[in-house]
Parts: structure tokens; sequence; C-alpha cells
């Protein structure tokens, strides 16, 4: 299970976000990139200390400033039933006839410079 995989399917849903400093915030996820930047809404921040509160109406927290991440169970259960249905729709990535009709080693092109081996360049002809 990827993070963001976990975190797109947990849009809408409540959950936990600690920082590297300390603080916590509860609230409604919004929104995530590919950075795991996060939006949320009706955010409760709570001091490292855990003696101030503030209610926010909506908070951007930078990805690399998270610690952890607090998701509900059950949309932790809902993302491994739908990986676990999938899995089976995907080809092995290695091997296999997936190159076209030339196969994987030696096909019809060389890699990188130069003529193939023993094609008349370059051997005095």
């Amino acid at each position: 299970m990827l993070p963001l995989g976990l975190l797109n399917a947990a849009q809408g849903h409540p959950m936990l976000v600690e920082l590297k400093n300390g603080e916590t915030l509860n609230g409604h996820l919004v929104s995530c990139d590919t950075w795991m930047n996060l939006t949320l809404r009706e955010v409760v921040q709570t001091s490292p200390e855990g003696d101030k509160f503030v209610r926010l109406p909506e908070v951007y927290v930078k990805g690399n400033n998270i610690k952890y991440l607090r998701v509900p169970d059950e949309i932790i259960d809902q993302v491994s039933e739908s990986q676990r249905g999938q899995q089976g729709n995907f080809r092995g990535g290695r091997g296999g006839q997936s190159r076209g009709d030339h196969g994987g080693r030696g096909g019809d092109r060389g890699r990188g410079r130069g003529g193939g081996r023993g094609r008349g360049r370059g051997r005095g002809q």
C-alpha cells in the first residue's frame, strides 16, 4: 500500500497530523499532492505541550514538516481491499514477450551509438 494512494482515499475524512515541531493538527483532509503537501479543513491545532488549542478554518501543511499521519482504520481496510481486487489485473513488469514482436534483448534496434556488430561498418569495407 503506497502512502499517496492511502491519502487520496482518505480525502474528505478526518485525520490527525503530527508535525516535526511537535504540534498536532486534527481536521478533514481536503487534498494532497505528490509531495505529500496537505490541505485540511475544520482544524484543531494543539501545541507541542498539549496545553493550547486553536481552531482554524483551513490549514496548508508542507509535506516535509510531517512526522506522521493517523488515518481512520476504515480507510486503510478500504484501500487494502481495493488493491487485493486489482492484483490480478497487472502483467509482470519483467520478462515475457512485452516488447513487440522482436522480444527483449538484441531486437531490431541497437542500444546507444554506433551500428550493430558485423554489419559492414568500419571493418575495412
